[in-house]
């Protein structure tokens, strides 16, 4: 108890540094404690704090705190995504990419990008993105699926094949553009939140509030499936309904913030393991503070995109692949040394 409360606090107390700092950041001049008056007075609470220039309090709350919530609410969902995904197939080492989300909607993203597909102006891309990670999803769980049941090797066989088809396809859509589109759709595979409006925020929070709490609802029949199925079914859980209703959370959290915010590798998978191996298995916790945890790696990271380089902005998932890749790299050699048990 007294290790789960610290590192909450941990977690808490980053994730307020962080986004103070990051609102705080930008080429116009703002401090942390202005920073915190324009949130205490957008509360009603007037400090005294908030900047007089009208300027800086519109560059908070129309650029900078939509961006900050953003990297809030998609590194939640991606982590909490990957959690049940590790819950769901018994392995750490999986994450929302194996059914095909990230390589589905980064092909539905390249192929408007590419072919100027603007039916729903600038919603086109995210909505595009969406489809294409659903759609991947979907062909996945249906080739899997045999005699009413889903087999977690062949879904693992099938992810891969689709994210082999769509990465084959996503050349070939880079190929047919031209080069504006190409550098578009590389930027945007890596990830960034530039540009965040309020309805993209309020759009994620619609998909992946409700999602997050289902997955916690669920808690208890992950902890009992990682009994073993067999167990898990003399004990009540109707497995099968809840592998299918687990994809369909994994792939609404997952793809609702691939869509908004490009593709950001390794969340799913380093922060779920990383609670995991800090406070233990049990689910009611370890998706909870999953999502703070998640919630705190990606503010951070988008701090460093924006401030790493003078003058730049720099794609978000480059930092976390360069937390992930070594990550994932350990998991590969501590499973190694479980005599080959992912267990």
């Amino acid at each position: 108890m007294t290790r789960r409360v610290g590192v909450v606090g941990t977690l808490v107390l980053l994730l307020l540094t962080g986004v103070i700092a990051s609102a705080a950041h930008g080429q116009l001049a703002v401090s942390g404690q202005q920073v915190v008056g324009t949130l205490l007075h957008g509360m009603g609470l007037d400090t005294g704090w908030r900047p007089d220039d009208d300027t800086l309090v519109r560059t908070l709350w129309y650029i900078r705190f939509p961006r900050v919530a953003l990297s809030l609410l998609v590194g939640a969902a991606l982590a909490v995504s990957g959690a049940v995904m590790q819950a769901v197939f018994g392995n750490p080492l999986a994450e929302p990419g194996v059914v095909g989300v990230s390589a589905g909607a980064g092909l539905g993203a390249a192929t408007a990008i590419a072919f100027g597909i603007t039916a729903g102006g600038s919603w086109t891309v995210a909505g595009m993105a969406f489809v294409g990670a659903l759609a991947a999803t979907l062909l996945v769980y249906m080739t899997a699926r045999a005699a009413g049941r889903t087999d977690v090797v062949t879904l693992l066989l099938t992810g891969i094949a689709v994210n082999a088809i769509a990465g084959a396809g996503l050349a070939l859509v880079m190929f047919a553009g031209d080069s504006g589109s190409r550098e578009q759709i590389v930027f945007w595979q890596l990830g960034t939140m530039n540009g965040t409006r309020w309805v993209e925020v309020l759009v994620v929070l619609i998909v992946a509030g409700p999602a997050t709490v289902v997955a916690v609802a669920l808690s208890r029949s992950y902890d009992l499936l990682a009994l073993g199925e067999r167990t898990a079914t003399h004990l009540g859980v109707r497995v099968e309904l809840l592998r299918v209703s687990s994809i369909v959370l994994v792939t609404l959290l997952a793809a609702v913030g691939v869509a908004f915010a490009g593709i950001i590798a390794f969340v799913g998978l380093v922060v779920p393991h990383a609670v995991r191996m800090v406070l233990g298995p049990a689910h009611s916790s370890l998706l909870l503070v999953s999502a703070l945890g998640g919630a705190v790696l990606l503010v951070w990271a988008d701090l460093l995109a924006r401030t790493l380089v003078a003058g730049a902005d720099l794609p978000i998932g480059l930092f976390t692949a360069l937390v992930g890749g070594p990550f994932f790299f350990y998991l590969i050699r501590r499973s190694r040394r479980r005599l080959g048990s992912w267990a």
